[in-house]
């Protein structure tokens, strides 16, 4: 059957229709993106959507949200829009429907997309394991954190808010990041630092600290500078950001009790070639006693270029089973 899958972040939401059959993803159409800030609503999004589309769509969807999916509202973290999971259906005029977090919808991703789409980072070269814990960490908006527990004839996603625990210093630097960052937030947490808006926070930290002129530009631009190195402080701010992802990865291996982790997320995604040079694997296994089993620890990156829509649709198609 088909289903509209929807992917709602914090600065997009993305559609695409789907296939799916007998639990799992057959295909996934191309993806409409938009930008939440052009649209009040999810309905008005939805509706926009429709008419792009040009015909009527299926009667069923599979929506992703980033927000925890608990109570009658759900307020997603990194926007204004408010959902009711129980008007949801008849506001979109839909018969069936799936709501996932963002992260447990990547997870579904995870458990049913084949190898090719996972791209390794670092440690043992090898396939994600068919039994046991996989951990997934997406720097984007905000940081998701989520996990797989695959058993030997199924596989459990468990939705979490992980990327909201307290950011763990591990140098000077970061001690001073956190002072900063604690005088203007009171409470820092892991998405302060390695989530889009994180490389704002280090980048007019570490121009302070060096004496350079912080240049005007807005987190696009900063990104973009960052990238292609033609802001000095903002390659530096970069390559401080991977070394925190690095730290706080390795943090949530421990904490899950993960045979492998992945990277997923906007984010990710655009650092990919950045990552395996920076101080991330080294920062991941800088763990004391636990080095050994963090080096022996398999990190994947996702290479699809919906994994949000293909989870959406994934958890839709495995509840349905």
């Amino acid at each position: 059957m088909d289903v509209v899958a929807v992917d709602l972040g914090g600065t997009h939401v993305r559609f695409a229709i789907a296939s799916v059959e007998s639990g799992t993803v057959r295909s996934l159409g191309d993806a409409v993106i938009l930008r939440t800030g052009d649209y009040a609503s999810l309905k008005q999004a939805w509706q926009a959507y429709a008419a792009r589309a040009g015909h009527a769509l299926p009667r069923a969807a599979a929506l992703a949200v980033a927000c925890p999916i608990t109570g009658d509202v759900l307020k997603l973290t990194n926007s204004p829009w408010v959902l009711r999971p129980t008007a949801l259906a008849d506001e979109l005029g839909i018969d069936l429907l799936t709501l996932v977090n963002d992260f447990g919808a990547v997870g579904h991703a995870v458990a049913q997309l084949p190898g090719t789409y996972l791209r390794h980072i670092t440690g043992p070269d090898r396939a994600l394991p068919q039994e046991g814990v996989i951990g997934i960490l997406g720097p984007g908006t905000g940081l998701g954190v989520a996990h797989v527990l695959r058993t030997r004839d199924t596989y459990y996603v468990m939705e979490t808010e992980g990327g909201h625990i307290d950011f763990a210093p591990v140098d000077a630097i970061d001690d001073a990041i956190l002072t900063t960052l604690r005088a203007r937030f009171l409470r820092v947490s892991a998405e302060r630092m390695c989530s889009g808006p994180g490389l704002r926070n280090i980048y007019d930290h570490l121009a302070m600290l060096d004496g350079s002129a912080i240049r005007p530009m807005d987190d696009r631009e900063l990104w973009a500078a960052a990238l292609d190195g033609s802001d000095g402080s903002a390659a530096m701010a970069l390559q401080r950001f991977c070394m925190s992802l690095g730290s706080v990865a390795g943090d949530i291996v421990l904490a899950q009790g993960a045979h492998a982790l992945v990277i997923g997320g906007g984010v990710g995604a655009r650092i990919a070639d950045v990552l395996a040079g920076s101080g991330f694997a080294s920062r991941f296994t800088a763990k004391g006693r636990m080095e050994t089993m963090l080096a022996s620890t398999p990190v994947k990156l996702i290479t699809h270029p919906e994994p949000g829509l293909f989870g959406a649709a994934a958890a839709f198609a495995r509840e349905r089973a």
